[in-house]
């Protein structure tokens, strides 16, 4: 584990340099959120109801404007061959680098979530249900997202590869994530939703590692 700490906090201590590129996945999400209750209208029915989908979607995008870098700094600069040689396995390195985003990227957008959600006219409860679902949910799309980013690592135009890659994959994640809301606008809990969540990311975490190193030691060759 020593390993993937100190390629955690290499990766943090990086991001802590360059905090532009934090402050712009989090004002994307702010912006792309903020222009449905001003382009939909005041509905407060309307806006709670869509509210669930909408922070989703825009969760999702905005987690994967910086998923293109999250490889290819070590690629260019040749720390990637480093990673190839390092005596820890590399799909622990390939782990760690996805925890640094989730935790500049996912974890930020799951606390901003819930302001934002005001916005959408959505009570207490509700807030809660989103914050909670985005907080479980979101470690599975730095996860899977970093399977796209290894597996699109030099290649020409790869931020829109990467999307099309990552976006499908994320589609289960997105669905119970966004319907946890509805089903607590209903007066159901969206405990079912939460496990499910929990499940995809114990998944995710099982078999994306794997995936990655494959992609990175093909990519280093």
């Amino acid at each position: 584990m020593t390993g993937f700490a100190a390629l955690l906090a290499r990766d943090l201590r990086l991001v802590w340099r360059r905090p532009g590129d934090v402050a712009v996945v989090l004002a994307f999400f702010v912006v792309a959120a903020v222009l449905f209750p001003l382009g939909i209208g005041p509905e407060t029915a309307v806006l709670a109801r869509i509210a669930g989908g909408v922070l989703w979607c825009t969760a999702l995008f905005a987690s994967l404007l910086s998923l293109d870098r999250l490889f290819a700094a070590d690629y260019e600069d040749g720390s990637l061959d480093l990673l190839l040689l390092a005596p820890w396995p590399l799909e622990l390195a390939a782990l760690a680098k996805c925890a640094a985003h989730w935790i500049v990227t996912g974890l930020p957008l799951s606390l901003l979530a819930p302001l934002l959600g005001v916005a959408f006219g959505l009570d207490p409860a509700s807030l809660l249900a989103l914050a909670a679902t985005l907080l479980v949910g979101t470690p599975t799309l730095s996860l899977i997202g970093g399977v796209a980013a290894s597996l699109t690592l030099g290649a020409r135009r790869g931020g829109a590869l990467l999307a099309l890659l990552a976006l499908p994959l994320c589609v289960p994640t997105l669905t119970f994530g966004a319907g946890a809301l509805e089903i607590q606008a209903t007066g159901e809990g969206f405990g079912t939703h939460i496990a499910i969540l929990g499940a995809l990311a114990l998944v995710a975490l099982a078999t994306t590692p794997w995936a990655m190193a494959a992609a990175l030691r093909q990519a280093g060759e």
